[in-house]
């Protein structure tokens, strides 16, 4: 069972490090930062992937593989290229794509966090929070939750340099605008609710996601057969990067609550590329998606989701309480 899996991960992972690191990656669970979060660049509390030693660093890559899927991975993995491109950093891209964290730059800006104790019967918690990554895995009575979860890329695709055309979080654009073009006037008139887009995430950082900032757009329910296939692809970006297992109980969950109620909002222009200003929202009873490019002449993505009933596993921690009181 995954959850067991990432105990166990979790437990190899803290027998490995020195009392120094430990110091630093631990906290009890109800630390009153638990759910302070960020996605801008700045030091965390944590234990930096820099200070890791190769085999500390296997062990990370594990839980990692644990929680990701493959494509999930893949993503952390460009979210810390396109750090090193933006940043002008020294270190090779290698150490982004494959590994190799210790004494990076890169590896410094990203933190772990272990909030609990994984080897006992109460509810724990782990974290890796950077610029541009947050990643929060919750665990309570074999359940998990594993939002907020935040990806971002600046760029969103190299305009100069040895990696000119290379692009980050290709999907996630790309097919919010074959949805958009796939729509007919009459539904364009309710899904595109501005014609500028926001400045960020409209739900930005906060501990509890308020999805009354968002405009609700056009329903699933509402949409071609064709356009329902678009906006599931789509909202596979979000729910595909977790590993199988945790995916798939999201997707029970927006069936149960009811996908012909999720809603697609578009605000900002609607042409492709470097310069145009863009922005959408994906939103129903318990799920939550929202992308944003617009800074940086809009080669600046941010992009969330959030879990309206689940974020921190609140549903998961209310159950628990209620029947250990």
């Amino acid at each position: 069972m995954v959850v067991d899996q990432i105990r166990a991960a979790t437990q190899d992972l803290l027998a490995a490090l020195t009392p120094e690191q430990l110091k630093k990656i631990t906290a009890p669970f109800n630390t009153p930062d638990h759910q302070t979060w960020t996605y801008l660049p700045g030091a965390v509390p944590g234990l930096a992937l820099t200070e890791l030693s190769a085999a500390q660093e296997a062990l990370v890559v594990r839980l990692l593989e644990l929680v990701y899927s493959k494509r999930g991975l893949a993503d952390f993995r460009a979210v810390m290229a396109a750090e090193i491109i933006v940043r002008g950093l020294g270190d090779p891209m290698e150490v982004a794509e494959i590994g190799g964290w210790t004494g990076s730059t890169v590896g410094d800006r990203y933190y772990l966090r272990v909030l609990g104790d994984p080897a006992g019967t109460e509810p724990w918690a782990w974290r890796l929070n950077g610029h541009h990554l947050a990643l929060h895995v919750t665990l309570v009575d074999g359940a998990i939750s594993f939002t907020p979860q935040f990806f971002g890329s600046n760029p969103a695709e190299v305009l100069s340099g040895p990696h000119a055309g290379r692009r980050f979080l290709v999907a996630e654009q790309d097919l919010g605008f074959q949805l958009l073009h796939a729509l007919e006037p009459a539904q364009l008139d309710v899904a595109l609710v501005s014609d500028a887009a926001p400045d960020d995430i409209l739900t930005r950082h906060d501990p509890v996601a308020d999805a009354s900032l968002l405009h609700r757009g056009l329903a699933y329910g509402d949409m071609t057969e064709d356009q329902r296939q678009l906006l599931s692809l789509l909202i596979g970006q979000y729910v595909g990067r977790a590993a199988g297992p945790i995916g798939l109980q999201t997707w029970r969950d927006i069936t149960e609550q009811g996908i012909e109620r999720l809603t697609f909002a578009w605000a900002g222009e609607t042409q492709q590329g470097v310069g145009h200003r863009h922005y959408y929202s994906i939103a129903g009873p318990t799920f939550l998606a929202e992308y944003d490019n617009t800074q940086d002449n809009a080669n600046h993505i941010h992009s969330v989701w959030r879990d309206l009933r689940n974020d921190w596993a609140t549903d998961l921690l209310a159950a628990h309480y209620a029947m250990h009181r």
